[in-house]
């Protein structure tokens, strides 16, 4: 028996991770293909199609396929190995020919256009109307109005687009895993926090180089030693290692891939009827064009470069100061900005580190979420879990009724990229009255515990666990109709909102006096250090944005430009990057090569939407600033408005129902100290 095509007989149908083995999931895609394929041909014998057995079917088709392949590409990102990763080569090509399948098939789709054009007729509700219009968008936008040579012609481009896809992850991971810095003398480590030199002392013994110092790519290891290493040559080393991944002209390069994905998203664009990758892209977003979005960003590089060449320039000063530094280098400023922070605003991270305990950071999560949102979590140690690391909750509302699953995994591994994000084995859905609750994972590379200390988070990481809980509350708290509107499925410059705004409880102290206490005294985190905290927090901002807005600007550049027109990787991106770039270019190096966000992740054209959405995180927190950070009318309104409401409506309205109006970019510029 396959325990994926199974009933799942596990706490809330939870996946069961200790039944299923790789040799399971081949045989289940494939079964649950075929299992879709009868749902959809049951929808194309329907002789008259009306909005439930048409529209409402198609939406739930296929229900088991998607929870099966959440699974395995869930592990292949938090738990992979070579043979998921052989799977997912021959899994991907079966899953984007299904999708194909259905988005191209001309019977189906006469059952659907009918619908749509007699819309205004059929008395739908607003959630029904946005499922109408985003089924019927979904085939247009996928292939369905092609003749069939067009349509031959797009499958082979997903097909290959899916593979690229894969292959440029796998080689980024493997980039990541194979380099290890070690180091034999500890006079080499001065500048070191002990508790980094004692994580990297365990990181070399578990590699079996026990009596050295290991550090890796993984962000726990390489920001700390970046940060405070005096070391500057083996900062330059390590950060060579970091900006060369997939870039080295050998069997891990990344960069065909990248100029092959290019060429096949352009082609499939004006396949389509798109003008460039971007144009599609952005039709179905808050930005609307290419060119809204590059007048966005200009106008924050506006603002925000001249705050940085400021910054840069006091920053060079100082190490100047601090030690005869004459020219400031790319490996430089992490570890002078920290200095520097620390001389201007008297906090650093390893000042602060022995108040964020993680479990005491889960716990604080947990009380806001609480306090703002009326729910619980509690420990369910009966839930499977995929790795011992993982903890396993059942969420709660306050008297004590099921709202979901969360899943916390917080430690770096060998099988897990680097980075952070949240992600879901099952969606939530009121079809029919079947209340589906949602299983929601949030997935991090935090400080691991050490024989002497236990997990101490810096200041950044606690910032990065209220960001991806952000997006588990907008996934838990669904209260969507179809699961394909609900949860995080909304525009993709609107679903960075939830997350960011979590974020700003981190600065506030009725939020940080809930969990902020010395690990080993059990102190609060003194109001001095609240203050410090506060003062730095914009501490430079101007350096940050620019940060974002180069990314922004790269990422749009690849998809707005005819890929023919890029003759070469390494020249393109130092010529887009030129324009925010206030420090020299390093030879050989190459971030594009490991933009797992664009190339691998689902923020191809959309990079910008991180500050897009800061503009209305920014807004949206101002009036819990004016009413209270903990007040319960405007907590249940954004809870109602935003959280619960997924995608059921245009993301201005659902914002502007919230707010009481559009939002404004004043408060971003404010926040960040930029006006």
């Amino acid at each position: 028996m396959n325990p994926l095509l199974e009933k799942f007989d596990t706490p809330f149908e939870t996946a069961p991770f200790h039944l299923v083995k790789n040799e399971h999931f081949l045989p289940a895609i494939q079964e649950a293909i075929q299992q879709a394929k009868s749902e959809i041909n049951a929808i194309k014998a329907i002789s008259i199609p009306d909005f439930s057995n048409t529209i409402e079917a198609l939406d739930k088709a296929g229900e088991r396929l998607g929870i099966i392949a959440g699974i395995f590409y869930n592990l292949n990102s938090a738990e992979t190995n070579n043979e998921i990763q052989a799977l997912a080569r021959e899994i991907s090509p079966l899953l984007t020919a299904h999708s194909n399948d259905i988005l191209l098939d001309a019977e189906l789709f006469e059952k659907i256009e009918p619908i749509f054009k007699n819309r205004a007729n059929l008395n739908l509700t607003p959630e029904q109307l946005t499922l109408l219009e985003k089924t019927y968008k979904g085939f247009v936008r996928n292939g369905a109005l092609l003749k069939d040579t067009g349509k031959e012609h797009l499958r082979a481009i997903d097909q290959e687009l899916a593979q690229l896809s894969l292959k440029f992850g796998e080689n980024v991971l493997a980039e990541t895993n194979k380099f290890v810095m070690l180091v034999e003398q500890e006079e080499e480590l001065a500048g070191l926090p002990d508790a980094i030199k004692e994580a990297a002392a365990q990181t070399a013994e578990e590699k079996g180089h026990a009596g050295k110092w290991a550090f890796t790519l993984a962000f726990p290891s390489y920001i700390p030693f970046m940060t405070y290493a005096e070391n500057r040559e083996l900062r330059k080393k390590l950060f060579l290692a970091y900006n060369t991944k997939g870039c080295k002209g050998d069997e891990l390069d990344n960069k065909g891939h990248i100029q092959r994905m290019l060429t096949l998203k352009h082609q499939r664009s004006q396949l389509l009827g798109y003008r460039t990758y971007a144009d599609f892209v952005l039709e179905e977003r808050m930005a609307k064009s290419a060119d809204n979005v590059q007048e966005f960003l200009r106008n924050l590089l506006d603002k925000s470069k001249p705050k940085a060449i400021e910054e840069l320039a006091e920053l060079q000063a100082f190490a100047e100061k601090l030690d005869g530094l004459s020219h400031l280098e790319k490996w430089d400023t992490a570890y002078y900005g920290e200095k520097l922070k620390k001389e201007k605003y008297a906090v650093d991270d390893e000042l602060l580190r022995p108040y964020f305990k993680l479990e005491n950071v889960i716990d604080g999560v947990f009380h806001t979420a609480s306090k703002l949102f009326d729910i619980q979590f509690k420990e369910n140690t009966d839930i499977p879990k995929y790795h011992p690391d993982v903890i396993t909750y059942e969420v709660q509302d306050l008297q004590g009724n099921h709202v979901g699953v969360f899943y916390a995994d917080f430690f770096p591994r060998a099988g897990k990229r680097n980075g952070a994000w949240m992600t879901s084995y099952r969606g939530q859905s009121k079809l029919h009255g079947a209340n589906k609750r949602p299983h929601v994972s949030i997935v991090c590379n935090f400080t691991k515990p050490t024989k002497s200390k236990p997990s101490l988070l810096t200041f950044n990481e606690v910032t990065t666990l209220f960001h991806e809980f952000g997006h588990a509350l907008h996934g838990m708290l669904a209260e969507g109709t179809y699961e394909s509107l609900s949860g995080t499925s909304v525009f993709w410059d609107f679903v960075e909102l939830p997350s960011q705004i979590f974020e700003n409880w981190c600065y506030e102290k009725d939020c940080l006096d809930l969990f902020a206490k010395h690990y080993e005294t059990g102190e609060a985190i003194p109001e001095e250090l609240l203050k410090k905290i506060k003062a730095a927090a914009n501490f430079q901002q101007g350096t940050q944005t620019l940060r974002q807005i180069s990314f922004g600007l790269l990422d749009m550049a690849y998809h707005s430009t005819d890929p023919s027109q890029i003759k070469d990787i390494t020249t393109f991106e130092k010529n887009i990057m030129a324009a925010t770039s206030l420090l020299p270019s390093v030879e050989n190096t190459l971030m594009s090569t490991s933009f797992s966000h664009i190339f691998q992740g689902g923020y191809a054209a959309g990079y910008y939407s991180y500050k897009w959405a800061e503009v209305l995180d920014a807004d949206a927190f101002e009036l819990f600033l004016e009413r209270g950070v903990f007040d319960k009318e405007t907590a249940s309104s954004f809870k109602k408005n935003i959280l619960s409401a997924g995608g059921s409506e245009h993301p201005s309205i659902l914002y502007k129902r919230f707010r009481g109006r559009d939002p404004k970019p004043e408060a971003l510029l404010k926040r960040s100290g930029l006006v």
